[in-house]
């Protein structure tokens, strides 16, 4: 509805699945595609390196609830151009969209500044255990903390049950959890937390 009320966009379509969403940009060839980092089936960071690999022209804003200071960064890796909270007005969603749409980046003044500081070769001080975490890592602990089990999080994200519980094990050494109801406990909470 924010989008439609513009006069000079239209919301060409819309996807649920990573999937849905790499088979619709393929049909419909949009100018922007909006992508939430939580789908029914998939990963939002992996549908943006996707859709990068189809066609590296593509311009890609991700619009969360997630924690920008987790987030931003990894997606700009992946290929997106900008992150919004999706809490923030809608004038701040249209200024995104049309500053990605002109190819600039668009994210927050704190990232921004916490960006430039790292590119100086200022190493960030971070006290936050998650940003040691790998992209697929952080997303199967949001999963754990969702209450998804091992088996659903296998079939979400399109891997193995063995994959799954070789990325647990290295989640539990990085965030120094001893057990594995140890790591359920902390994911539990960084979603009450975070989103």
């Amino acid at each position: 509805m924010r989008i439609s009320s513009q006069e000079d966009m239209v919301v060409c379509g819309e996807a649920a699945t990573e999937d849905e969403a790499i088979e619709l940009a393929k049909q419909l060839c949009p100018d922007l595609v909006l992508i939430d980092l939580s789908l029914k089936k998939g990963s939002g960071i992996e549908l943006v390196k996707r859709l990068r690999l189809i066609d590296a022209t593509t311009k890609m804003l991700i619009v969360s609830t997630f924690p920008e200071s987790l987030y931003a960064e990894r997606i700009l890796r992946a290929g997106a151009l900008g992150y919004l909270n999706k809490q923030e007005t809608n004038e701040k969603l249209i200024e995104a969209i049309r500053t990605v749409l002109h190819g600039d980046r668009y994210v927050s003044a704190e990232t921004t500044q916490r960006l430039v500081t790292i590119a100086l070769g200022k190493r960030e001080v971070t006290d936050d255990p998650l940003a040691a975490l790998t992209d697929r890592e952080l997303e199967i602990f949001r999963l754990i903390g969702a209450g998804v089990s091992t088996s659903a999080i296998a079939e979400q994200l399109f891997l193995s049950t063995h994959t799954v519980d070789t990325h647990r094990e290295n989640i539990k050494k990085k965030l120094c959890a001893k057990s594995g109801a140890e790591l359920n406990r902390q994911a539990i909470q960084s979603m009450l937390e975070n989103g």
